[in-house]
Order: structure tokens, then sequence, then C-alpha cells
């Protein structure tokens, strides 16, 4: 995106005052609609999770061909991760989200009338097309509407719509099968709400702090000011023209890529795979299925929420960049693992669910990975780098359901995948402890 040139310009460094005027708070209420899309967003991509066990029956599908269609999804996801950057920094982000918003809605009705695994396959694939834009120009949208002392709640905000719409996908999804009659209308209904409300929300995010009619002087002042003072301060540090190279030769370009990586090898995997987990170890039915997603992906939205509001409390409170965001997101990996490591050791249906529960909260307090591009980048090319993260972890989207499917096809148990998990739990720990949240690349 193009941001005027008022937005730009070099301010003096003293205090502004902004007089009696209270500042409004548009700049929360772009990102809770951003919070309901990617909710939405979730919604439409766990839809056929939830439905798993109706679909494969109705379908005739084995474990092998279904972990094929769960990553279909992350072919076309990941393929449009860059180029999505790239026309977040160029064009208008929040055109960009709520077009993205209304075709996948589009998709999601035209899966309801799929007669085989091909076509299946090819819609889930225009899915991922159409749903990549969303985090690329979030990533944007952060650097555009919030300082950096607000990014933990404005990224968390709108990461924590994917475990929330995860969670709420389930009721809905299982209550969508019982009152239209099956997984074919409940596809079409999540999708005709999707293009519903991908236009309704439009009001609230479209322009900038610059354009939005609904930003008082105050906040606007606000924001100027101190994105201003961020991003002039690393110009004035900058070595020279930052370019492609620079970012490909930074550790902490590739670390911000294992550690999303690590991290979405795990979500995804309990996202894809998670109900039929439940259904085939737990003998869960596919109400009960809808309870306990529910419970586990509740967790996890209210776990990022505490995630994104310490990190910004503490920073608040003067902690360092790289104290507050290496220890939060190391604790989250360990814990993560050490949860799933449990989980492939019990066999109580209870426990399982709280087990889950508890990797769920405390590994969406990655979501704070969403700051990284902005801590990390400069302020023209934030889309891209945030592209580049997300295209890279979501190449673990393509991997781990197929890897899973033939895990389980050819040992009929869960436990080597769980194991697989709990390792990619440290792994996410300690990349995040390499990674300089501190210093823009160039500087």
């Amino acid at each position: 995106m193009t941001v005027p040139n008022k937005y730009t310009e070099s301010l003096s460094r003293q205090e502004v005052s902004f007089g009696p005027m209270k500042p409004t708070n548009v700049r929360w209420q772009v990102f809770i609609m951003l919070l309901v899309l990617v909710a939405i967003n979730y919604v439409d991509r766990s839809a056929l999770s939830i439905a798993l066990p109706v679909i494969t029956k109705d379908l005739n599908l084995d474990p092998a061909i279904t972990g094929v269609i769960l990553s279909s999804f992350f072919w076309g996801y990941a393929l449009m991760q860059i180029p999505s950057g790239w026309i977040a920094d160029r064009y208008k982000p929040a055109g960009v989200v709520a077009g993205a918003t209304v075709l996948w809605g589009i998709v999601q009705l035209f899966t309801g009338f799929v007669n085989g695994s091909k076509m299946l396959i090819a819609l889930r694939f225009l899915l991922g097309v159409t749903e990549a834009p969303v985090y690329p120009a979030g990533g944007k949208l952060q650097s555009i509407w919030l300082t950096s002392k607000e990014r933990g709640r404005g990224a968390t905000l709108l990461d924590s719509g994917s475990p929330l719409g995860t969670a709420i996908g389930g009721p809905i999804i299982v209550g969508f099968m019982a009152w239209f009659g099956g997984w074919r209308s409940a596809l079409i209904g999540t999708g005709i709400l999707t293009i519903i409300i991908g236009l309704l929300t439009w009001r609230v995010i479209r322009g900038n702090p610059s354009t939005n009619p609904r930003v008082n002087e105050a906040e606007r002042k606000y924001l100027e000011t101190e994105l201003n003072k961020e991003y002039n301060n690393a110009e004035i540090l900058s070595t020279g023209a930052v370019g492609i190279k620079q970012y490909v030769r930074s550790g902490s370009f590739w670390f911000m890529c294992l550690g999303w990586f690590a991290y979405c090898t795990v979500y995804y995997g309990l996202m894809t795979w998670g109900p039929m987990y439940l259904a085939k170890t737990q003998h869960l039915d596919i109400k009960s299925i809808g309870t306990s997603v529910f419970i586990i992906f509740g967790a996890g939205f209210v776990g990022e929420l505490i995630g994104g509001w310490i990190a910004d409390f503490w920073r608040q409170k003067g902690g360092s960049h790289n104290t507050v965001m290496r220890t939060l997101l190391s604790i989250s990996g360990v814990v993560t693992g050490i949860s799933i490591f449990l989980l492939g050791h019990i066999t109580s249906v209870n426990m399982a669910i709280t087990l889950l529960a508890i990797a769920l909260f405390f590994l969406r307090w990655t979501g704070l990975y969403l700051t990284v591009p902005a801590a990390i980048a400069q302020r023209q090319h934030v889309g891209m780098v945030a592209g580049c993260m997300s295209f890279l972890g979501n190449i673990s989207g393509i991997i781990t359901p197929i890897c899973i499917g033939f895990i389980v096809s050819i040992t009929d148990s869960y436990f080597i995948a769980l194991m697989l998990f709990s390792a990619t739990g440290l792994v996410l720990a300690v990349a995040s402890m390499l990674i300089n949240y501190a210093k823009k690349i160039g500087t």
C-alpha cells in the first residue's frame, strides 16, 4: 500500500499535544473486525475436518487420500502467501482482505456440491488461494494502525480468530449438519455466512488512519507521531537501501520462518487430524467431537488473548522487546511439547481433552509471531516479509496432513504423530530464542 505523504513526513520528536480532544479507538475496532474475519476464515477451513468422520464414509475415502485432501488447502494457501504480501505492500490491504473474504465464501459454498475426491481437492486448493491474503495483509495493517507497544494485543486479536473460529466451528458445523440435513448443507451455509460478514465488515476496516472518516484528529496525530518515530529512526540507522538480499542473509528472518513453521506444524496437525484422533482413539461421536473441539480451541482463544495482553503490559512496564518475546514464546513451545508428549501416553478421554486444551492455551501465544515482520522489517517491506514467513510456515500445512495420513494408515496409531508434534514444540522454543526482535534488518 502507498501511504499518503503526510503520513510519512518527518515530524518533530517533541511530544505532540492533542489538546482536549480524546483520541478515538478506531484502530482497535479494525482489529476486532479482523478477529471476526479470521474466525470465519477458520470456521470455513476447519469445517471439512469437523465433518470428516461423516464425509469419509459418504465418499468412501481412505486415510491416505484423506491426508491429501486436507493437505490440498495448503497448496494454494502457501503458494499465494508471498504474492499476497507483495500486493498488500503496494495496494490497499483492507481491500485485499475484504475481497478475499467474499471469494473464499463463494468457494466454500461450491464445496457443498462435490461428488468425489478430485473435485474436493480442487476446491480445497482454491479455498487456500482465496484465504491466503488475510495474514500478510493483517501484518501490513499492523504497521499502519498500531504502535510497536500495541502490536502484541493487535497480533493476538487478529490471530486469536484462528482458535475462536475452530472452536465455534465445531458447534456451528454440527448444528448446520443437524438443521440443514447433512455436511453438504453445512458447507453451503458457512459459505453464505462468510460472504455476508465480509461485506458487512468492509465499512470498518477500510482505509488507513489518514483516510478513515471515523478516526479523529487526536488518534490520527498519536499514530502519526509514534509510527514515524519508529520508522524514521530505522531509516536514520539504516546502512543503505534495504533489499531482499539483506533479509535472506538475516538470521532473525530465518529463525522467524523456522519458528512459524514449527508452530504451523503442530497447530495445523491438531486442527486437521484432531477430530479424527478423538473419533478413533477416544471413540467420540460427531456431537461429542463438536463439544470437545469447542473446549480445546476455546482454550487456545483465551490463551492467545492473555499472551498478547501479557506482552504489551510487560513492554509498557519497561520490559525489553527481546526479553518479553523470547520468554513468552519459549514458554509456549516448551509447555506445548510437554503436553502433547503426555497425550501420547494416556487413554482417558477427559485427560486427552484437558491436555489438548493446555497445549492449545500456550501454543496460541505464538500469535505474537505476527508482530515480528513489523518489528524486524522496514515499513515498505512488512507485507512481503509477513508473506515470506507465512509461506514458509505453511509449507508445513502441505506436508503435515499427508504425513499424518500415511503414518496412521501404516501404523493404525497416532502415537508417532504426537511425538513428532512434541518435538516440534521444542523447535519452536529454540527458534524463538534466536530472533533479535529489537533490531530492524538493515540497521
